[in-house]
């Protein structure tokens, strides 16, 4: 992220906490982690933390929270938890994903 955030979030939004899990450093993996940047600079901009676990480096994490395949990627918070697996590529899955209110996100259908 930036040297300062970005904005801070007013009382009513929501923070979200996810946390990516690859295999690797792939380029898939890092193709992963860009997707995921850029959505998240959109609509989540100073709201979201992100935490990349390498499954190879911290298996027992993917153990934990039950990652059988990777990318995958669990929003943590908020409640309740939301789980995707894929490379993260197509955006509008992404938000729907994250379960985004409708509105948010850089690209719509709609019109």
């Amino acid at each position: 992220m930036s040297a300062g955030e970005a904005s801070v979030p007013s009382p009513g939004e929501a923070r979200y906490v996810l946390r990516l899990f690859v295999a690797g450093m792939t380029p898939r993996s890092r193709r992963t982690i860009e997707n995921l940047r850029r959505i998240c600079d959109g609509p989540l901009a100073g709201r979201v933390d992100i935490e990349t676990i390498d499954i190879y480096q911290q298996p027992h994490l993917a153990e934990v929270h039950q990652v059988v395949a990777a990318p995958t990627l669990l929003r943590l918070e908020p409640l309740p938890q939301r789980r995707l697996v894929g490379d993260l590529s197509d955006e509008a899955r992404v938000l729907r994903g994250l379960d985004l209110p409708s509105g948010i996100g850089a690209k719509q259908d709609d019109g």
